[in-house]
């Protein structure tokens, strides 16, 4: 076998064999590689390397790091697809949950142990399972092109998954309950700010996203059909509202027309009489980019800020001694709990949603509808002891 072999002072091995001709140079290149424990060990590595040579498949791996591939990685992926800033914002994220345990690795050195020892890390911070499935669907785009690009020989995520934490009913969405709901809808009718017994009775009565509701447009609105078209959302980077994009929604089934009930489309006519007469009263004040919900006392006519829809639900559940941890898409998992009670297939939830898939509102219906399922069988039970009596 040709290829130099040495005993190091460490008394580890080492060997050093021919790879070939710098085609810049002329130069013979060559491979050292060490920390064998025995001869032995380093003949093996070098006639398997050797091997890769002849059949020309071997690849000098680079000695990049992950903090450094990764955003290259960021940057290539941007530019090839389109991609929506919003993605991108959450690629970056993703990207920095890998970070805290990869960022001074090599990419060569990342090895299918240490890359599920992260995710198992992840895990255990109590990371949502959605967040932590998208981490490693950005890890895996990341080790791809690397291989790709011959950065590295091997994918460390080929067999690597989120191994799924101990869930109890308690880790379930939070949502209200449908007397909660009715509290807090009858809290901001009652107590509510500008809008308020708008907003929040749209959000809960057709379950659409946050980000969705400031994009809506009066275009989007048919009263005679009763129906609202979804088909963007607002993206604000800076928080600042004078610096808005509206991107296509967050996935293509997302883009989707909600049937509306009769109870919402009064209160949408009776804001848009209402916002007719404050574009009047403040004339060339009011920068009028027919938007549903605008801000009024700052910026009037620009799309209300998401931050100011959060702040106001805080104040409505503390009002109505309801959990103040819930949040605008805590009304989202309410609208799909309250439907699957209703005895709305998962199907038709999911469209009404704008989902392809998701396991969040899935464990929700099956949680709800498992439950119902129960007290239908308690109710039977209950009748016949009561006959039998």
């Amino acid at each position: 076998m040709k290829g130099y072999f040495r005993k190091r002072s460490n008394g580890k091995w080492s060997f050093t064999i021919d790879i070939g001709i710098d085609p810049k140079t002329g130069r013979r290149m060559q491979k050292t590689k060490s920390g064998f424990n025995t001869k032995k060990e380093a003949q093996e590595e070098a006639a398997r390397l050797q091997a890769e040579l002849i059949q020309g498949t071997y690849i000098e791996e680079k000695n990049v790091l992950f903090k450094d591939f990764a955003y290259e990685w960021l940057d290539i992926y941007e530019q090839a697809k389109e991609v929506k800033p919003g993605t991108i914002r959450v690629r970056k994220h993703e990207i920095q949950r890998l970070m805290d345990y990869l960022a001074h690795l090599k990419m060569k050195d990342i090895t299918r142990t240490t890359y599920q020892k992260a995710l198992d890390k992840l895990v255990e911070r109590g990371f949502a399972r959605n967040t932590l499935e998208g981490v490693h669907r950005t890890g895996r785009m990341i080790f791809k092109k690397a291989i790709e690009l011959e950065v590295i020989k091997k994918d460390p995520t080929e067999f690597a998954f989120v191994r799924k934490p101990k869930q109890t009913i308690e880790e379930l969405p939070k949502y209200l309950e449908k007397e909660e709901l009715a509290l807090f809808l009858k809290t901001a009718d009652e107590h509510g700010l500008e809008l308020d017994n708008v907003i929040f009775p749209l959000l809960a009565y057709t379950g659409i996203r946050i980000g969705e509701l400031v994009a809506l447009k009066w275009i989007d609105i048919d009263f005679k059909e009763s129906t609202i078209n979804i088909n963007k959302t607002l993206y604000d980077p800076t928080n600042n509202i004078k610096d808005f994009q509206l991107v296509s929604p967050k996935t293509k089934s997302s883009n989707r027309v909600i049937v509306v009930d009769d109870f919402i489309m009064k209160k949408l006519r009776k804001h848009l009489a209402r916002q007719n007469e404050l574009k009047m009263l403040l004339r060339d004040e009011y920068q009028d980019q027919g938007f549903v919900f605008t801000s009024v006392e700052k910026n009037p006519g620009y799309p209300m800020h998401r931050k100011t829809i959060e702040n106001r639900m805080k104040r409505l559940l503390k009002l109505s001694k309801l959990n103040e941890s819930l949040t605008p898409h805590s009304l989202r998992h309410t609208h799909t709990s309250l439907l699957a009670e209703a005895g709305v297939s998962l199907e038709l939830i999911m469209e009404r949603l704008g989902h392809s898939d998701d396991r969040t509102t899935r464990n929700v219906y099956l949680h709800v509808t498992k439950t119902a399922k129960k007290e239908a069988s308690q109710k039977f039970s209950e009748l016949m002891r009561n006959f039998m009596n």
